[in-house]
């Protein structure tokens, strides 16, 4: 097949030196009517930066504006896959719905997340070590699964906490995520069904680019198919290994990871070392970006 996948990180990849070369571009404007002309000053803030409604629009509406400032001079890319929340900018770079759309519903999966815990003292866990899956899904629901070894789990917060610690006490790396919500969990079972409301008035298009699904690990090219998706998601496993597994099966060139950070690429090549991965976070501008991507497409 060849050709560019690209990847779009979730949150907590966001931070306050993300991309400052996209400061005052035009594709930023769909993220300043929702965040305000301020937005990167307040990055500063930890508290505001990582405010579930604020993270949410933050990784929308950058990823959308650096795709955005980079597509007219690279082809359109053979296969899109988004992290959590980054899926709404793969659906947009996809062209299933535009940038207006997809920082809607991102205030619009953000509240309605919040809403389903409120209240609640809830959260993420990530688990590293031997045998990591197989001992956290025999005891807290699994939010998103990275390889067998290295997992994220939700739950209440009392439970992570004494997980955590017989973990720890057992050889495990565990560490607490800046979100406080448990997502990709049964918790969110109600902002699942409010989303997928919200997703109903929107006309989605068929893809340009091959969409690989958090919600089942394979790709579609199918509106209601990726609708039921990007709504079943919220409240179920985000198979991010089976995605990566994916994107890399159909045979693709180079990977670019668009966004904040370099997670997602990181994972990416202890996975698929034999395909180039590069995060746009790691260059000073577009001009190297593209660079990269057209030395490996020629």
């Amino acid at each position: 097949m060849g050709g560019l996948a690209l990847l779009f990180p979730g949150q907590g990849a966001q931070h306050p030196q993300m991309l400052p070369w996209l400061d005052g571009r035009w594709e930023l404007q769909p993220l300043v009517r929702h965040l305000g002309a301020d937005w990167r000053d307040q990055l500063r803030d930890p508290g505001w930066l990582h405010t579930n409604r604020v993270a949410q629009l933050l990784l929308t509406g950058v990823g959308i504006a650096a795709w955005q400032s980079l597509a007219a001079d690279l082809p359109q890319p053979a296969m899109v896959a988004g992290y959590s929340v980054g899926e709404l900018a793969a659906f947009a770079a996809a062209g299933v719905f535009d940038a207006t759309a997809a920082l809607d519903l991102a205030a619009t999966r953000a509240q309605a997340m919040s809403d389903s815990v409120a209240g609640q003292a809830t959260g993420l866990l990530a688990v590293q070590g031997p045998h990591a899956l197989r001992l956290a899904e025999a005891a807290l629901p699994i939010a998103i699964r990275i390889n067998a070894e290295r997992v994220i789990v939700g739950g209440a917060v009392a439970d992570l906490d004494a997980h955590a610690a017989r973990w720890t006490a057992a050889g495990l790396r565990c560490s607490r995520l800046p979100i406080a919500l448990a997502s990709h969990t049964p918790a969110m079972a109600a902002a699942a069904t409010a989303f997928a409301g919200r997703l109903a008035a929107i006309d989605l298009q068929t893809p340009r680019s091959t969409v690989v699904c958090n919600f089942t690990g394979t790709a579609s090219r199918s509106p209601a198919a990726l609708a039921l998706a990007l709504s079943g998601q919220i409240a179920s496993t985000v198979r991010w290994d089976d995605c990566m597994d994916s994107v890399a099966e159909r045979g693709v060139a180079c990977v670019l990871e668009v966004g904040p950070g370099s997670a997602l690429a990181a994972m990416w090549r202890e996975r698929h070392p034999d395909v180039p991965v590069r995060s746009i976070d790691e260059f000073q501008g577009p001009e190297g970006v593209l660079d990269w991507v057209h030395r490996q497409l020629d």
